[in-house]
């Protein structure tokens, strides 16, 4: 949605056997100290599975489903779940919420066209949505942790924050699910997929199923991985055939998809649609109709998060008023709502051209609370729908078509210092495309021409401020950013950003700062080497970050590289590929094409994304009927620095870059 504001979620994916996402069993992670029990976590498994008759296996699937095992050192997730088990108590968590406060930056406009500026009285700012949902935090999804705690007999606050009692509490609610069903006690887990789909919480059969689903995937291929706290977790793979007819007695409606919903049949979709109404006097809300792929191509998917609850996301995308996106995934299961058909245009990027040739998702999460934590759930119902639409409208699985809000760039110099930032550097990118099924490796030698940063998540920590509060350090998290110095030294200063950053173009550790900060899956040109460090060309400088051989985030790349034709100082770079002039008909207003603040020395070079052709989608009006697209010159979109930039084909030169 907007950079750093609110937004919707959506709702858990699982997989069918025929359809599910294998992962490697790869073990990641901060790693144990030398005096710890690094096996207690698993421990905890085995006891309380053993104490509430739970097969181990399914405990441990369920867990990993919602946490992957993670404990987030007590800390509540979005939609209020503690521990590895995610157990809910909403209200205590809204409290705690409230009490640390969420800060969100960002000003743009969301729709990104100067050419229909929103009325600013007529449209709620990004920042302003409220998230008092006391009725939501009351329902039985959002209370599992006080019946743990009575199913248990262990106060509550020690289920919130005890890793080795939340376990058991998880334990405890699937057995009572178990019970409830009509079920008897069983080792066999192929008999406990009713209790699991329970477990979910989902209102409706097919959400239960894909959550319960996936935890079998999850099951049958197994995972291991050092868990946030330093325990050393394991999951064997299980040769599984679940009995589903046991989620039968679960009594959850069954209703059929609605035919507007585009979304892959492993997932859990609704339709929610956002209106398109006209406000008068000539304004309307609150997206454009379009008849997308054939009258523009969709390029990209913008990966966005909520800053809302699901509550309030739903509530804003339904206002005429407001701005809307395609999905919105809620966190606690993955459940996805579709507001527009992806046909038409969503207001969503705040850069009007990416938002013509894009498809928008919100998932449910707050960028400076990083342990407001995502779910795995959403992670792959988010990776399974962003799959179908890629093959959909033939988007390549890479970080060039697969962005993040806070990689789009601002489309005029006056936009940039205010573009959001969202998900932010703690969105799992290597983990989320490895769900993708298109993981980030090499791609060329030790001296590959290009690199494309991939930091292990778990371990990598650079540490932020402005969490909650202007100046207030963040809580230790992983992240997949690296901060980028302007030598080969910690202590060397950050790389300035002077759009970002108008002025001095000072960057700081600020969590919504991006001036310095290079995300999982993006591909930069090499500039140098030195011992640990390695530099980029970014933003027009060398762009150092650590990048040791014994512990790399970042792997080598190969690839087409864009730089200054001979005789040319510099490279000019656009925040939009708009056509030139000479392409517009007499009754399209010529758009400008000014260039960037960024001064490009033109013997630098930058990886290329793609290539396309310009483009201006002209849409002021109610009637679709009137809107026009215009096209041009050619374009390559490069890695400019944090955010893509585009770059006039006429201006460059392409070399292969790799070894």
């Amino acid at each position: 949605m907007r950079g750093r504001a609110p937004r919707p979620r959506a709702i858990a994916v699982a997989a069918t056997a025929a359809t599910a996402i294998a992962l490697p069993l790869l073990l990641t992670g901060p790693p144990a100290t030398a005096d710890s029990d690094d096996t207690a976590l698993q421990a905890a498994f085995a006891e309380a599975a053993d104490r509430y008759g739970v097969p181990e296996g399914v405990l441990l699937a369920v867990s990993y489903l919602e946490s992957r095992w993670d404990g987030h050192g007590g800390a509540a997730s979005v939609t209020g779940g503690y521990g590895p088990m995610h157990l809910t108590d909403a209200a205590t968590a809204l409290a705690e919420s409230t009490a640390r406060g969420h800060h969100a930056d960002g000003t743009e406009d969301p729709r990104g066209d100067d050419s229909r500026p929103l009325p600013a009285a007529d449209r709620p700012g990004a920042d302003s949505a409220t998230d008092a949902v006391p009725a939501a935090a009351r329902t039985p999804a959002a209370t599992t942790l006080p019946r743990a705690a009575a199913l248990t007999d262990i106060p509550a606050d020690e289920l919130r924050t005890d890793e080795a009692a939340n376990v058991a509490g998880g334990a405890a609610l699937l057995a009572d699910a178990q019970r409830a069903l009509g079920a008897p006690a069983s080792d066999d887990p192929a008999d406990w997929y009713g209790a699991v789909a329970a477990y979910a919480g989902a209102e409706t059969r097919e959400a239960a199923e894909v959550f319960a689903d996936d935890v079998y995937d999850v099951l049958a291929t197994g995972a291991r991985r050092v868990t946030d706290s330093g325990q050393r977790v394991t999951l064997a793979p299980v040769a599984v055939t679940p009995d589903t007819a046991t989620a039968d007695a679960l009594g959850l409606p069954v209703g059929g998809r609605d035919p507007e919903v585009e979304c892959p049949r492993t997932v859990a979709c609704d339709w929610i649609p956002a209106p398109y109404q006209d406000l008068g006097g000539g304004d309307y809300g609150n997206h454009d109709l379009a008849d997308r792929p054939d009258s523009q191509d969709v390029d990209y998917i913008v990966i966005h998060d909520t800053e809302a609850t699901w509550e309030t996301t739903l509530d804003l995308v339904q206002d005429p008023t407001y701005v809307s996106w395609h999905y919105s995934l809620r966190s606690s299961d993955g459940q996805i709502a579709q507001h527009l058909r992806t046909k038409d245009v969503g207001w969503h990027a705040g850069n009007w051209y990416v938002n013509a040739k894009s498809i928008g998702l919100e998932h449910e999460g707050f960028l400076t609370d990083p342990d407001a934590w995502y779910t795995e759930a959403m992670y792959r119902t988010s990776a399974r729908l962003v799959r179908y639409l890629a093959r959909a409208y033939d988007i390549p699985l890479d970080r060039q078509h697969i962005v993040g809000h806070d990689n789009v760039q601002g489309p005029t110099n006056a936009n940039v210092a205010g573009m959001h930032t969202d998900p932010g550097p703690y969105w799992d990118w290597s983990h989320y495309f490895e769900l993708l099924g298109a993981p980030f490796h090499a791609t060329a030698g030790p001296r590959g021409g290009l690199v494309t940063i991939a930091p292990d998540y778990d371990t990598n920590s650079p540490g932020y401020v402005d969490c909650g509060s202007p100046g207030r350090q963040c809580p230790p998290h992983g992240s997949g950013a690296v901060r980028l110095h302007t030598a080969p030294s910690h202590e060397a200063p950050l790389v300035r950003d002077i759009g970002t950053h108008p002025g001095d173009g000072e960057s700081s550790t600020g969590v919504n700062d991006v001036g310095a900060r290079a995300s999982a899956g993006q591909t930069f040109a090499v500039a140098d080497r030195s011992g640990d460090w390695t530099a980029i060309w970014y933003l027009g400088q060398e762009a150092w970050f650590h990048n040791p051989a014994d512990a790399p985030t970042a792997v080598n790349a190969r690839g087409l590289v864009a730089t200054g034709r001979d005789g040319a100082a510099t490279i000019p770079v656009y925040g939009r590929a708009y056509p030139e002039a000479a392409a517009y008909p007499p009754d399209v207003p010529v758009q400008s094409v000014v260039p960037l603040a960024y001064q490009i020395p033109a013997d630098q070079e930058y990886a290329v994304g793609l290539r396309t052709d310009s483009e201006y989608y002209r849409a002021v009006t109610f009637d679709p009927a009137e809107h026009q697209v215009v096209r041009g010159e050619e374009y390559y979109q490069i890695q400019l620095g944090h955010r893509i930039g585009f770059v006039r084909a006429a201006d460059v030169e392409l070399r292969w870059s790799g070894s």
